[in-house]
């Protein structure tokens, strides 16, 4: 199933989507880039508790729930708590939002339902007004990292290299735009 032509939206996670997201978070293609599947599950349960500011949604693609993505924010990350082990965060302007994302099963990857949801997601973010929209994916991500291109992302130059196993990437509306 390709996800061109799909129709693609973004439910709010709610605790009766918690088992979803531990079978996800499970699975061997999670896990290497997500960590701890109880550790990652903890972090979202505080974002539906109120507890935590970043926004996860499930990617529904067609009426099928097929991956998880998240919204966070980067001014709320720029203290010492966060800095300390990340100096570049604020290199970036505080309004700038962070996404993650990953597709649950296996079955469903490589078939351009990453890009298309990311796509998609930048669209509502860009809706709702941000402008300067980051992904942090690990370089080794290949997989990740190529359906982040074609999503829009590009490499901030001047970040390349200063941010531990991340690779930051920002959206870029027009292929002439320059970073921040």
């Amino acid at each position: 199933m390709k996800a061109e032509g799909a129709t693609l939206r973004f439910e709010p996670v709610a605790e009766q989507h918690f088992p979803l997201l531990r079978r996800w978070l499970e699975m061997p293609h999670v896990r290497e880039w997500w960590g701890e599947p109880e550790k990652e599950l903890g972090h979202i349960r505080d974002m539906v508790a109120g507890r935590d500011t970043t926004r996860p949604f499930l990617i529904v693609l067609d009426e099928e729930r097929v991956g998880y993505i998240q919204c966070w924010f980067i001014g709320h990350h720029q203290n010492k708590e966060w800095v300390d082990d990340n100096p570049w965060l604020m290199e970036l302007p505080a309004e700038t939002v962070g996404v993650d994302l990953s597709i649950g099963d296996p079955e469903k990857l490589s078939k351009g339902i990453g890009t298309a949801a990311l796509g998609a997601f930048v669209r509502k973010l860009l809706n709702e007004g941000y402008t300067t929209i980051i992904i942090d994916p690990d370089p080794q991500n290949t997989r990740a990292v190529r359906a982040y291109t074609k999503a829009g992302f590009r490499p901030i130059p001047h970040l390349a290299g200063r941010t531990g196993g991340s690779l930051i990437m920002q959206y870029q509306t027009h292929a002439h735009e320059t970073t921040i």
